[in-house]
């Protein structure tokens, strides 16, 4: 079992950063494929990015790619999203989530996610 709680969201103007942060309990990290995935009412939930824990590897979204960046602390049990440059299509509620599969060679459908945080909101809005 994993528990996941996502934090960092708020409202930022066009062009500026955020960091979300997903802290972990449970399960050891290197077991999982961690995603981020972003979702905006009307919408399919989308992927933004993901890591696979045991060998570090990271996947982004063309829409994000060279604005964000995910990382983990593994002494803290948290990955993190910093997202700079955002625009206001970054909009919607941002979930962490984890896949069984830590060497998953990609951003993971929503629908093979074991495990959800809870969501945090991110308005990119003037």
């Amino acid at each position: 079992q994993l528990q996941l709680v996502e934090s960092g969201g708020g409202l930022v103007q066009p062009g500026g950063s955020l960091r979300l942060s997903c802290v972990t309990s449970g399960d050891t990290l290197d077991g999982y494929a961690i995603g981020w995935f972003r979702q905006v009412p009307g919408k399919e939930r989308e992927g933004v990015s993901s890591i696979s824990l045991r060998v570090g590897r990271t996947y982004y979204a063309d829409s994000v790619k060279g604005r964000f960046t995910i990382s983990r602390d593994s002494a803290k049990k948290t990955v993190y999203l910093q997202m700079n440059s955002l625009k206001p299509e970054d909009t919607g509620v941002y979930y962490c989530a984890a896949h069984r599969n830590s060497l998953y060679g990609g951003i993971f459908p929503p629908v093979d996610a074991a495990f959800w945080g809870q969501g945090t909101q991110v308005t990119v809005s003037s």
